[in-house]
């Protein structure tokens, strides 16, 4: 059996790690560089960092602060936000990161997804989801739809279908994260990532909701997850990660120990 692996996440706007509540109300932080440091430190299994307003504002992401990360962690990093072509990957590999999140250029051009596969390896590329509860409806049976550029633009696209989808198109692992969740500490969307996890053969990250250990127990066993995504948990001193990795321990799920 794998250990399932704990990852804080980085959400950055204008060089600061900020945080929200359902993608809104954003609050900084932090400096993402110290942060990074502090979860490797602390046992965190990798890092992910998304520079959350590159793809609305149709700009590159911030390499400079990517390169500062890399450098000072030595645990698997994830990258996302402003990737739009195999150029944009390889400058980010190139800067130290070990895996390219594709989000929203994923879903306006899904050959992004093949190109990097083609291009770094389908272990390299990963599948940003963000999705919304909206009920079932014409063309979006799964009752959850696609909706991209940070949460702005719906498009009408199933997520169990697009899933698929890019796991066809090369993806190596889904990042998933449910909207309605995001920033609320009451727990992961359970019925979401559950659905997503049975019906594709690759690791899914959940994301959006991590409030208390018990929540990161419940997506890993019940929601079928393979890692789970935290932030407002850790960001603010809540939990560390050691105490979350012990009490996952106690429950018999199996976490890398690094202390």
């Amino acid at each position: 059996m794998l250990s399932k692996r704990i990852i804080p996440c980085l959400d950055v706007r204008d060089g600061k790690t900020t945080k929200g509540i359902r993608f809104k109300e954003n609050v900084d932080i932090g400096d993402p560089v110290d942060m990074a440091r502090h979860y490797y430190e602390t046992g965190a299994d990798e890092i992910v960092f998304y520079d959350i307003t590159a793809s609305h504002e149709k700009r590159n992401i911030m390499i400079d602060v990517v390169r500062r990360v890399a450098e000072t962690i030595f645990i698997p990093f994830s990258v996302g936000g402003g990737i739009r072509s195999v150029e944009d990957m390889r400058a980010v590999l190139l800067a130290g990161a070990e895996k390219v999140s594709v989000n929203s250029a994923a879903v306006r051009d899904p050959s992004v997804i093949s190109k990097g596969a083609a291009a770094f390896g389908s272990q390299c590329i990963v599948l940003g989801m963000d999705v919304l509860h909206v009920g079932e409806k014409p063309g979006i049976l799964s009752g959850y739809e696609i909706v991209i550029d940070g949460g702005r633009t719906p498009m009408g696209m199933d997520a169990l279908q697009w899933a698929r989808e890019g796991e066809r198109l090369g993806a190596g692992e889904i990042c998933l994260n449910a909207i309605d969740a995001d920033g609320t500490r009451e727990g992961y969307e359970l019925t979401l990532t559950a659905m997503i996890s049975e019906n594709v053969g690759i690791p899914v990250i959940a994301s959006g909701g991590a409030g208390e250990p018990g929540h990161l127990a419940d997506v890993l066993t019940r929601g079928k997850a393979d890692a789970a995504l935290i932030a407002s948990m850790v960001h603010y001193g809540t939990y560390t990660i050691p105490e979350i990795k012990d009490y996952l321990d106690r429950q018999g799920i199996k976490v890398r120990r690094t202390w």
